[in-house]
């Protein structure tokens, strides 16, 4: 891949991860779709509200005890963080699209010290689905 710096306005197009390389880094990926491209096409709302979902699905499955699902819904809620961190339109936004991945992590797998909740998540993600919804 091209360093940022180096990278022409043709090459932007070109940046997008390739299948073979995707599951190469991820395993064999759960969103198949979204792996091979069409991720890149979705604005930052929307990739930032479907992982919001996943994230939803995962707090709720943790609520109920539910570690198969919650297992689940936090592999696929961090192969889009990790699909939208590749995303090369977002350079910019690493920090704050890591930070939230971290927060995720800390409050599903970790010890919590950033003290959020589910509620807080929820707060965070919402308003990127329903912008991106009413942008359709």
């Amino acid at each position: 891949m091209v360093a940022a710096d180096e990278m022409s306005d043709d090459d932007a197009v070109d940046a997008r991860p390739s299948m073979r390389a995707a599951r190469r880094a991820m395993g064999r990926p759960h969103h198949p779709t979204l792996a091979a491209g069409r991720w890149y096409g979705l604005t930052l709302m929307e990739q930032l509200g479907n992982i919001g979902s996943e994230v939803g699905r995962a707090t709720r499955a943790k609520a109920q005890g539910n570690d198969q699902r919650l297992a689940g819904a936090l592999d696929r809620a961090l192969e889009l963080f990790d699909l939208t961190l590749a995303d090369a339109r977002w350079r910019g936004r690493l920090k704050k699209i890591a930070r939230a991945r971290e927060v995720v992590c800390d409050l599903l797998v970790g010890d919590n010290e950033y003290d959020s909740t589910a509620e807080s998540l929820d707060r965070y993600f919402l308003p990127f689905a329903m912008a991106a919804r009413r942008n359709r």
